[in-house]
Parts: structure tokens; C-alpha cells; sequence
């Protein structure tokens, strides 16, 4: 008889590993502590819940690492990108989700598929036998956290992620906001129009700043350091790096023409993107904060159109956990010190939903195909998968080892492009077309 997977931690890397090793014919248990157990950003006890953004980033699978990732899991049949393609929202060359829509969608497949078990309860040990996945994510439980230091020797590394605040649309004002995607980028009006902009001057821009770096910020408790992920700074971490280092991120005006004042170029932008299908929710693209909910209100409201905001929800800052998987994981994403035991997701030290989501794709089926007796050729590291999984497997330095999103630096050189003799574009296409051989090659044997 067929021994079942576990798998622990319904998020993006469960749910799609739960989906693969389902559809290979594995029954599956998962194993979700919500809503029993609540988490400070979770909301709701849907599997694939979103709580950080509703994007997927690039969707670009010739020029952008992550939409490479994209195609090689749509190739692969992923339940992610499947649904994250069924409840999509116009954004730009983006691609982005009704979040709710999307976990709502992705709870349903799962409790629908024969061979998948979902339970409601918390794991806080590391069992001695059977097959497990622990997909916890970067918000394990205190008790599981516990259990994982305690096997492995040593404290967990740990760094800071913040939350961005959601709008109501009806609050905003649209006779100083407007609606276009930077370049007017997208192939249909829809996806042209996708975010919502809402333009400084400089005097505006200089106010904004000096509140922001005075404004009411979340403490740490003694003994906590706050290693900020790069990839999602609070804004005030970043307005603390230089005055004008919110004007060349998040806030740049470049590729944007304010309808009402067409002749005026803004000296900043704050844009706005559809958190929902229905249009009644922007989220403030790239204004993760750790300022306190008071100061959030008086600081956001300073933005031209948004002087009447009303909140969905406000921004906030929490401890992400993950583990150092170049010394902890073999190449299988098994612990080494407990082989039964593999993780996945965000806790193995990769950064965004879609990384988690293809680690989870990874484990699902090199779990599934060990308790069915089979076995996979390896994964292929010129595949953004195999790049990514060699990255936190063994490829980063240990000693240095922090949380990565999938990019090109990944990526072997490909032969005839090294030393930067052709252009970015060129390698990149380079890249991806390799990758799309690698990963179509491996695929047929699985």
C-alpha cells in the first residue's frame, strides 16, 4: 500500500506540492494550523492566502527570470500559476490576482482532488518516520520553530518582512489621481490603465520625506536585529538611505503623464495597483512599512488624491524565519539529519511567492516519486528551477546565506556569452531558451 505524504503549511509551497504529488499518484495529508491557529498577517484558513502583495511579478518568460519561472511551472501543470491565470488583474506586463478569488480557488481544487486530505491542526514536532514536507513558511509557529533549532543545532536566521496598506478605491480622489501603466505598457486598454498614479511636486515630495523619517516606527524587542530582506524594505528604511531613494524606486515618475496637468512633470509618483477583481481595492505598490497605525494615516493621507483614504488594511512588519539550507539540505530538499524530512518554500531561503510556490512544485515531486519507487534524473541547473534550488542546496555561501529571489545571476554563463560580449537581451534570451530545453527535457521523464 502506497504510504501517504505529509505535508505541513498550506500556503504557495504546499499547496503546489500537495497538487503534484497528488497528480502522481501520492495521497496527500495537509497538515494547516489555520484557522485553529492564527498568524499575525493571515486573515482567512484558505490554503495559497496572499498577505504581502497580489503580484506575481514579471511575466515576461524571454527577458525576466521570474516570468521564466512562470513558464517552466505552467509547463509543469503547477496549480499556482493555473489559478493565478484564471483570476489574474490587468497589470501592466505584471501578472497579478484577485487574491481572494485565487486562495478561495486554490482551497477548493485541493479539497476537491480524491487523493488530497486537508486537517486543521498544528505540527510542532518533527516526526521519526514517514514521508513529510515542512512548507511552513516564513511564519512557523513558536513551538515548531522550537522543534527545527532544536534539530539542527542552531539559532534559526531570521530577517524582517513588512506589509503594504490596502485602499478602498471609492476613497480615492480620482481629480488628482489617474489611471496608466508606466509606458502605457500592456497589449489592451485594460492592462494599460492597470495602476493608479498619484503625483508629488517637490515641495510635496520634501514634506512627505520629513514625515516619514519622523513618524512613529514599530520597536524591536531586546535581542532582535532587524535584517531587512532588499527585495521588501519598509519605505522609511529606504527614505533613511537617502532623500531621494523613494524617487528612484517606488516613487519614480518616469514613463507617466498626469492627464490633469500634461505639460507638468511630477517630481514623484506614488502608483496604486488592483488588489481585486471587483476594482474596490488598490494596494500602494512598494510602501511596506513598520510605521505604527496612527502614523500610517496622517503620513499616507499627505499623498495628493489619497487626503480621504479610508483602509482596508494598514501596513505591518513581521519576523520571517528560514533555515540555512546549504548546510541543512541535500540536493533532494531533504534534511540531511532526518532524510524522512524534506522543507520547502519560503523557510529553505528563497523570497517570493512564485519561488515558494516552484519549491514546493520541486519537493511535491521528488517526494512523491520516492514513495512510489522511481527515480528522476536530476533537476537541471540551467533551468530557473535547478538554478534556484542549486542556489539554496548548496550554491550560496553558508556563512552568508539570505533569502534570494530567482535572477539571472543564477544562472550559469551560457557558452559564447561570457565576459558581457553581447548585450543583456541576447543573454537573457540565451538564458531562457536554454532553460525552456532543459526544463521541457527533464519533464518528459518525470
Amino acid at each position: 500500500m502506497t504510504q501517504k505524504l505529509h505535508i505541513v503549511g498550506g500556503g504557495m509551497a504546499g499547496s503546489e506540492a500537495a497538487w503534484q504529488a497528488a497528480e502522481m499518484g501520492v495521497d496527500v495529508v495537509i497538515h494547516e494550523m489555520r484557522p485553529n491557529v492564527g498568524t499575525f498577517a493571515h486573515q482567512t484558513g484558505n490554503l495559497a492566502e496572499m498577505v504581502c502583495s497580489n503580484s506575481f511579478r514579471s511575466d515576461d518568460d524571454e527577458q525576466n527570470a521570474v516570468g521564466l519561472l512562470h513558464w517552466e511551472m505552467r509547463a509543469a501543470d503547477g496549480l499556482i500559476m493555473t489559478t493565478a491565470d484564471e483570476y489574474k488583474l490587468p497589470a501592466g506586463g505584471a501578472l497579478a490576482v484577485d487574491r481572494d478569488l485565487f486562495a478561495e480557488a486554490v482551497t477548493a481544487k485541493l479539497q476537491a482532488h480524491p487523493r488530497v486530505e486537508v486537517t486543521s491542526e498544528e505540527v510542532t514536532t518533527l516526526p521519526d518516520d514517514g514521508h513529510w514536507i515542512f512548507a511552513t513558511g516564513p511564519l512557523t509557529s513558536a513551538d515548531l520553530g522550537a522543534a527545527i533549532r532544536s534539530e539542527t543545532g542552531a539559532e534559526s536566521l531570521a530577517f524582517f518582512d513588512a506589509i503594504a496598506p490596502i485602499v478602498y478605491a471609492e476613497s480615492i480622489d480620482m481629480s488628482k489621481a489617474w489611471m496608466q501603466s508606466r509606458y502605457d505598457k500592456g497589449e489592451t486598454e485594460e492592462e494599460r490603465t492597470a495602476y493608479l498614479n498619484c503625483p508629488m511636486d517637490r515641495d510635496q515630495y520634501e514634506a512627505f520625506i520629513d514625515a516619514l523619517l519622523a513618524a512613529d516606527k514599530t520597536e524591536f524587542h531586546e535581542g532582535e536585529t532587524a535584517g531587512y530582506f532588499d527585495g521588501c524594505l519598509p519605505i522609511e528604511v529606504m527614505s533613511e538611505r537617502g532623500r531621494e531613494t523613494l524617487r528612484h524606486g517606488p516613487m519614480k515618475p518616469v514613463g507617466l503623464t498626469n492627464p490633469h496637468q500634461p505639460d507638468v512633470k511630477p517630481h514623484a509618483v506614488v502608483q496604486l495597483r488592483r488588489d481585486n477583481a471587483l476594482g474596490t481595492l488598490f494596494n500602494i505598490v512598494g510602501f511596506q512599512t513598520k510605521m505604527k497605525y496612527g502614523a500610517q494615516t496622517d503620513v499616507f493621507r499627505m499623498i495628493p488624491g489619497l487626503e480621504n483614504a479610508s483602509f482596508a488594511r494598514l501596513g505591518g512588519i513581521h519576523r520571517n524565519t528560514f533555515i540555512n539550507s546549504p548546510t541543512l539540505l541535500d540536493s533532494q530538499m531533504r534534511l540531511k539529519s532526518r532524510p524522512n524530512i524534506r522543507f520547502a518554500g519560503q523557510i529553505t531561503g528563497v523570497e517570493g511567492y512564485v519561488e515558494s510556490a516552484a519549491m514546493g512544485l520541486l519537493a511535491g515531486r521528488l517526494a512523491a516519486a520516492e514513495i512510489l519507487g522511481q527515480v528522476l534524473p536530476e533537476v537541471p541547473q540551467d533551468s530557473a528551477m535547478g538554478a534556484l534550488i542549486h542556489h539554496i542546496t548548496g550554491g550560496a555561501e553558508a556563512k552568508t546565506f539570505q533569502p534570494m529571489n530567482v535572477n539571472f545571476g543564477l544562472f550559469r554563463p551560457v557558452d559564447g556569452l561570457k565576459g558581457g560580449r553581447r548585450g543583456r537581451k541576447d543573454r537573457y534570451k540565451a538564458y531562457t531558451d536554454r532553460a525552456k530545453e532543459e526544463w521541457n527535457s527533464w519533464l518528459t521523464h518525470c
